[in-house]
């Protein structure tokens, strides 16, 4: 690698500086960055439900910490591009947990994350705000100590979980940004009038997640809504299995091989 970490990260910060948006792509392993590198694409991010289900695991909450920032480090590897990681909700409930998995992430390569108000708890999923701002906020010094840039995105999940409150998620994101994060992130948003209400009301940038049916936008919309980062979630990996699917169906059941003039 001839770019070095500082670089890579002082570019993802400026990314987040400049005016428009840009599209920061989920790949699911080395392989896969390097594709979305060739392309041209500024940055790269991890998906926690790609990285599992490229293991042949389930989704979301399926890595440990070790698993996770394992395949992150060789994503980060991969390509010269800074790259941020889905930290989920930090690996732990407590914001010492918070604050190490920061630590952590920093020590792999990686110029951002993103931590969650998700408790990954049936009786109460999203975190008490109170405990969801003491968690940015040590996420915020643990990412200020890094020695270098590291672009901590704070995510409000309510609308992931059966919280459709708007209200409560600008309040949320509110607080996240006024406890230090960099760049604020509402999954799920039902509208595109909703993504304008809350890029109004923030100071920070906000990021959108693409990749639920109806509720993903075009690059165009989004920017003129205010948006200044755009993610693919899992749907590159859901777009590249029904492309093998679609093969290996072809196989099983024609005996043909006419997905070889689509590769």
């Amino acid at each position: 690698m001839t770019t070095s970490l500082a670089d890579r990260a002082i570019r993802f910060r400026e990314l987040h500086q400049q005016p428009g948006c840009f599209v920061m792509p989920n790949p699911w392993d080395a392989g896969s960055a390097r594709l979305l590198a060739e392309l041209g694409f500024d940055a790269l991010a991890t998906s926690s439900a790609a990285s599992a289900m490229a293991m042949g695991r389930g989704g979301d909450y399926q890595l440990t910490r070790d698993e996770a920032l394992a395949h992150a480090r060789a994503i980060v590897q991969a390509t010269e591009l800074p790259v941020s990681a889905d930290l989920e909700n930090g690996f732990g409930h407590t914001p010492e947990a918070v604050a190490q998995t920061i630590r952590l992430a920093a020590e792999t390569g990686l110029a951002g994350g993103s931590i969650e108000d998700a408790s990954q708890q049936a009786d109460a999923p999203i975190y008490d705000l109170g405990l969801a701002v003491e968690r940015v906020a040590a996420a915020a010094e643990a990412a200020r100590a890094v020695g270098r840039p590291f672009m901590l995105t704070a995510r409000a999940e309510n609308f992931l979980h059966r919280r459709p409150d708007l209200d409560d998620t600008i309040r949320r994101l509110q607080a996240f940004e006024a406890a230090g994060a960099d760049v604020l992130f509402a999954p799920g948003l039902p509208s595109l009038e909703a993504v304008k209400t809350v890029c109004g009301a923030l100071g920070k940038p906000l990021s959108f997640m693409v990749g639920i049916p109806g509720k993903s936008f075009s690059v165009a919309e989004l920017q003129a809504a205010g948006v200044r980062r755009i993610s693919l979630a899992t749907s590159l990996y859901r777009a590249a299995m029904a492309g093998l699917r679609a093969a290996a169906e072809e196989v099983r059941r024609d005996g043909t091989f006419g997905y070889l003039t689509r590769g």
